[in-house]
């Protein structure tokens, strides 16, 4: 084979070689660009999953306390109403004892 040709042929390889070193570049670039977009992605489902996890538990806590306030206020009005129906049920004693102690007192006077 003559030497030109042979230069020829080597040139050729040689541009061969720096092709397929390029294209394997571009396609490493390109699956990194697809691998860090894949991660992205990941990343954002986990923030969303983990904001709505997030909110979940805080409705569920909020129903939570709201049940609690609930039951707080039905025990305290029904004490109060033991209270006022206690205090109703005394109140003709009181009135029957002050009105002794009155009648004690203007006797005493007299």
């Amino acid at each position: 084979m003559p030497r030109p040709e042979v230069l020829d042929r080597i040139k050729a390889a040689e541009q061969d070689a720096d092709d397929i070193v390029d294209e394997a570049e571009q396609d490493r670039e390109q699956r990194l660009e697809d691998a860090r977009e894949e991660a992205e992605q990941i990343r954002e489902t986990a923030r969303e999953e983990a904001q709505s996890a997030a909110q979940e538990r805080l409705e569920e806590a909020r129903a939570e306390i709201e049940a609690d306030r609930k039951e707080l206020l039905e025990e305290g009005e029904q004490a109060r109403d033991d209270l006022e129906s206690r205090a109703q049920e005394r109140t003709e004693d009181v009135i029957e004892h002050v009105t002794e102690l009155f009648e004690e007192a203007v006797h005493a006077q007299t």
